[in-house]
């Protein structure tokens, strides 16, 4: 599916209060574990699940937790890092070459009002669409961060404990994504593990606010 033929498919469903949108038992769902709003989006508009690097043939779709107004009350889950970790050892790799660009190149986001713990309550905001390649400020800010970050996670692996942490750039992040029992992260090109929990990038409320023009206002 392209993104052209998902926008007006969640358009649709826009302001429309989860009860009205799904079954009793997809918002059980939804309650015991947060990623299923997303999942059930994909469901609604007919995306074929995959195991793909983006969501769509064109582009990557992301929710995120928000307020009435728009504005982000979570950090957004971007990709975990096990698998690609060694990639970030790499002093060479670019940005425009990461796994991390090519999936969030082309975004479209869908903000999730959750004003209270029942997600009868619950509706989808108006879509946010962003092309990074076409947006220089965001994507040099992206660049500069995700180097920032590189180089940190570089550092990390080489002094103190040795193991990975937080590290933090205008937009992105990486922290922790686990649960027990927690998967540890091991680097094939260090031959040891680098940290005794799984990693993510992430992005930063900062981010949302800047590509969501509600919250702008």
């Amino acid at each position: 599916m392209k993104l052209k033929e998902a926008i007006p498919k969640i358009e649709k469903i826009v302001n429309i209060h989860f009860k009205d949108l799904y079954t009793i038992d997809e918002l059980r769902d939804i309650i015991i574990a947060k990623g299923n709003t997303g999942k059930l989006l994909e469901k609604i508009i007919g995306l074929p699940a995959g195991n793909t690097l983006r969501d769509f043939e064109d582009g990557e779709l992301k929710t995120n937790k928000c307020d009435e107004t728009g504005k982000p009350l979570e950090t957004m889950f971007i990709s975990q890092i096990s698998n690609r970790f060694d990639e970030l050892l790499n002093k060479e790799l670019e940005f425009k070459d990461s796994w991390i660009y090519q999936k969030i190149q082309r975004l479209l986001y869908v903000p999730v009002v959750k004003v209270d713990k029942d997600p009868n309550n619950w509706y989808f905001l108006k879509t946010v669409f962003v092309d990074i390649a076409k947006n220089h400020e965001i994507y040099q800010q992206l660049k500069l961060d995700f180097n920032l970050i590189k180089e940190k996670v570089i550092n990390d692996v080489n002094s103190g404990d040795r193991f990975i942490h937080t590290s933090s750039g205008k937009y992105i992040q990486i922290r922790t994504k686990d649960a027990k029992p927690y998967n540890p992260i091991y680097s094939e090109l260090l031959n040891r593990e680098v940290s005794n929990k799984n990693f993510a990038f992430y992005f930063k409320k900062d981010f949302i606010k800047k590509i969501n023009p509600i919250t702008n206002e």
